[in-house]
């Protein structure tokens, strides 16, 4: 990894920590131990930073979700250890940063969600067609139109207005909504293998 990678990398952990709009280019310098000047031959002002930081966030969650893919057993275990994994995430992350990335960095957000949507669509499209090949999910789904309303559905997780902060953690939230997803798709095969696999947890 090159140093404007760890760069990136060091202020993204900033920026999941205390949300964007607390995070000065000022504090960014001092907390990963250089000059503003250093910074600023790496990008051009705070939105190139948290654009770059989005897209570095977004390439790991895809190594991520590809590891997980490899190392799952079935259709059923990958999207568990794919809950898992997100859950880890939304509790790292400062429940504001969805809030100040839609407000002040518009055209982030907007580059987040079109980065997001490709890479999550793709991956639970496959997750489908996986689970019905191995008779763990019903025969008569569209994993394309299924796979839209999942990505369309994660936004409402981190909706403030609809789970107010406090009221219940991330862990609860997304737990639920996988659980909510895989109910909905699962066959009678689907059911007993995950009730197997989430009574050994």
């Amino acid at each position: 990894m090159n140093s404007d990678n760890k760069i990136i990398e060091k202020a993204m952990d900033l920026f999941m920590r205390y949300g964007l709009k607390s995070i000065t280019m000022d504090e960014v310098a001092r907390s990963l131990g250089i000059s503003k000047k250093t910074l600023y031959q790496v990008v051009d002002n705070k939105a190139d930073l948290i654009g770059k930081a989005m897209q570095v966030h977004i390439e790991g969650e895809k190594c991520a979700l590809g590891e997980i893919h490899e190392n799952s057993e079935n259709a059923i275990d990958e999207m568990l250890k794919v809950g898992r994994y997100i859950s880890r995430l939304l509790q790292q992350m400062n429940p504001s940063i969805i809030y100040d990335l839609k407000k002040y960095y518009p055209d982030g957000w907007e580059m987040m969600e079109s980065l997001h949507f490709e890479h999550t669509h793709k991956m639970i499209k496959a997750n489908i067609e996986r689970g019905m090949s191995e008779d763990l999910y019903r025969k008569d789904l569209n994993s394309d139109i299924i796979s839209r309303l999942y990505v369309g559905r994660m936004d409402l997780v981190v909706d403030k207005n609809l789970f107010p902060f406090g009221e219940y953690t991330f862990l609860q939230i997304h737990e639920n909504f996988i659980n909510y997803h895989l109910y909905a798709l699962m066959s009678k095969k689907g059911v007993a293998v995950f009730e197997s696999i989430t009574n050994e947890k």
